[in-house]
């Protein structure tokens, strides 16, 4: 069973990569991407489960899956807030439930630490203007189209804070 749950933080941050290029690519996060980040914790929290033998501190500790669930619930309220306050997307919205899972009641303070980090370096980054030997590269277009027009892919940095918090923290459903 550790083989399975070595392999479930990994398969997160694959999913989590695919998420923030899709909402780079197209400003959109699909909800398949979410429910799959929802399903892979809910398999590493059911082998956790399985391998423990205090079943209850495990549910109900802040450190457990009942810290996890907790910040994945505070951090989609405050996604939705902010979604119908019209400063996010909904699918910037729906992908902090599964980042909470992932860093756990824990890591939501590095999280939100290595998100504010990541939001100051992309508006540095839009600011300076892109060389004109890398103006051509599809990355280099895009990059561009989000500047002129000035909507921001916040999945892309939220996912970046999730999966740094995620290596540093060491934090695995």
């Amino acid at each position: 069973m550790i083989e399975v749950f070595n392999i479930i933080p990994w398969t997160a941050g694959l999913v989590f990569l695919y998420a923030a290029w899709s909402d780079f690519q197209r400003w959109r996060i699909p909800n398949g991407a979410v429910l799959a980040l929802i399903a892979v914790y809910a398999l590493g929290a059911a082998v956790k489960l399985l391998a423990v033998e205090d079943v209850g501190a495990t549910l109900f500790s802040l450190s457990g899956i009942g810290g996890d669930v907790g910040a994945g619930l505070l951090l989609f309220t405050l996604g939705v807030v902010l979604w119908a306050f019209r400063l996010f997307g909904a699918g910037d919205a729906k992908l902090f439930l599964p980042i909470g899972l992932f860093v756990g009641w824990h890591g939501m303070l590095p999280f939100a630490i290595f998100l504010l980090i990541g939001g100051i370096l992309t508006m540095l980054a839009l600011k300076v203007p892109m060389p004109l030997a890398f103006a051509h590269y599809a990355v280099a277009m895009r990059i561009e189209e989000i500047r002129v027009s000035r909507k921001i892919p916040y999945g892309v940095i939220m996912v970046l804070a999730t999966l740094v918090t995620m290596a540093f923290g060491g934090h695995q459903a």
